[in-house]
């Protein structure tokens, strides 16, 4: 059975917040210009999205309203992971009602677990969900780094289809394509890696640039699809300065003063998250004008 949820780029979605709480004009007509630019799917409410400071009724709504925003137009994966396996379960339950086609699970983060606590984490959620489940191994967050054989292990669950790859290694992620071959799909989660991934199989990028180039950024896979890997590598450097200053400090505080210089919604972020340095930002807002971006400062 064919588990791959999308093929090539998808957008990690910022999600656009206001006094009132989610601004949901801004964040309609985000998810139209990702679409309307290409993109292949869209991850709401994960780590980009500031899914961990998300009420569950804030939660529930954002899922729904993405969902209905894009109307099948690409898949919309939802981010349910939380360190308390529980309350995983129940949003990935809520995430499937409100019309999620596959969700995002980050691995246990503070309290961390063993590896053969991930397995009976991730294999518990997979069995109340409804839809495809994709991992999210980032330990530079989570400060747990899962290894290749637990993900080939959790690979033969039926609803487990891929991981979302932030470990930085390299090597790690040829050890996983080596014991998971075609049973698991690889994403990227570093921007940086897109196409060294995809030259070990990947399926593509789970991505924060494509919020200012979905168009590009889903270009990069196209090419490498197409047998095009010079042009594919080519156009990743090209965006490279960018893909690193939007991690010059903690995402998505970056990449929320990049939307809101585009013009979606305010520059405004959740304790414990604090708006971008200013010398920071004019930075990031040169390096996007360079890249041919409207900003308004």
């Amino acid at each position: 059975m064919n588990r791959t949820v999308f093929t090539g780029a998808a957008t990690a979605i910022i999600t656009p917040f206001c006094e009132a709480g989610v601004d949901y004009d801004a964040f309609g007509r985000l998810i139209d210009f990702q679409i309307g630019q290409g993109i292949n799917a869209i991850v709401a409410a994960g780590t980009t999205g500031e899914g961990s400071t998300l009420t569950d009724r804030e939660h529930e709504e954002v899922i729904s309203f993405c969902a209905k925003r894009i109307a099948g137009r690409v898949p919309l994966i939802a981010g349910t992971g939380s360190n308390d396996t529980a309350h995983a379960i129940e949003r990935t339950k809520t995430a499937c009602r409100a019309g999620a086609d596959a969700v995002l699970l980050v691995t246990p983060y503070y309290n961390k677990t063993t590896q053969r606590g991930l397995i009976a984490s991730f294999t518990a959620i997979a069995d109340a969900s409804d839809v495809p489940c994709i991992l999210y191994n980032v330990p530079s967050r989570t400060g747990m780094n899962m290894l290749p054989e637990t993900l080939a292990a959790l690979a033969k669950h039926e609803r487990i289809s891929a991981v979302k790859e932030a470990c930085g290694n390299l090597s790690q992620v040829a050890k996983e394509r080596l014991l998971c071959g075609d049973d698991l799909d690889i994403y990227s989660g570093c921007d940086d890696q897109i196409v060294p991934t995809l030259s070990m199989g990947g399926k593509g990028v789970i991505s924060v640039v494509a919020n200012m180039l979905p168009a590009e950024t889903a270009e990069i896979c196209a090419r490498f699809f197409r047998g095009d890997i010079a042009g594919a590598a080519q156009l990743q450097l090209k965006l490279l300065k960018l893909m690193n200053q939007l991690m010059i400090e903690t995402n998505p505080i970056p990449a929320k003063a990049a939307c809101a210089a585009m013009g979606f919604g305010e520059n405004r972020l959740r304790l414990p998250l604090v708006p971008m340095e200013e010398g920071n930002r004019q930075k990031l807002l040169e390096m996007m004008k360079e890249l041919g971006i409207e900003v308004n400062e």
